[in-house]
């Protein structure tokens, strides 16, 4: 502070360069993403491996979350465009009722193996609709928790 009183500024002066400081410090926070959870209770977390051995056998219904536009730029092959829209906080523990996902687009087979995915590690919008399947009751739910980025990564096969 005498620093700054060294170059004449003012209480007000200093009090509005302390605001503008929190102001940039809460944006770059804003910015930061926080990767999801390592666990998914009353479900299971895979890896990009696993996820091209279900998506070669054709066996498991996979499930992009992505926008559109980013499906139609390429995605798992056979994999469904069920897009989750995000209203609540990319934490643990979220408000589902901000959010909106459209479960009826899921097999009627609460059996049938899902495999969820997004972006990546930071992509909350496949861990939050895997939370819902598991609570509408769902007995095989995979979280590819790696996702778009990582199968991009590993060269797997893409589709358009």
């Amino acid at each position: 502070m005498r620093l700054l009183a060294h170059f004449g500024l003012t209480a007000v002066t200093k009090y509005a360069l302390g605001l503008l400081m929190l102001a940039l410090a809460g944006m770059v926070m804003a910015q930061v993403q926080l990767p999801t959870p390592t666990k998914l209770d009353g479900g299971k977390i895979i890896t990009v491996e696993q996820g091209h051995a279900l998506a070669d056998k054709k066996a498991a219904f996979f499930i992009d979350t992505r926008s559109p536009v980013n499906f139609g730029k390429g995605h798992v092959p056979g994999a469904n465009a069920i897009p989750y829209k995000s209203g609540s906080p990319d934490e643990e523990g979220f408000d589902a009722s901000k959010d909106k996902f459209d479960l009826s687009k899921l097999p009627a087979d609460k059996a049938q193996p899902l495999v969820f995915y997004s972006d990546g590690p930071t992509g909350w919008k496949s861990y939050k609709a895997a939370v819902w399947a598991v609570k509408a009751g769902y007995k095989n739910v995979n979280y590819m928790r790696d996702g778009w980025s990582e199968w991009m990564a590993k060269k797997l096969p893409v589709e358009n």
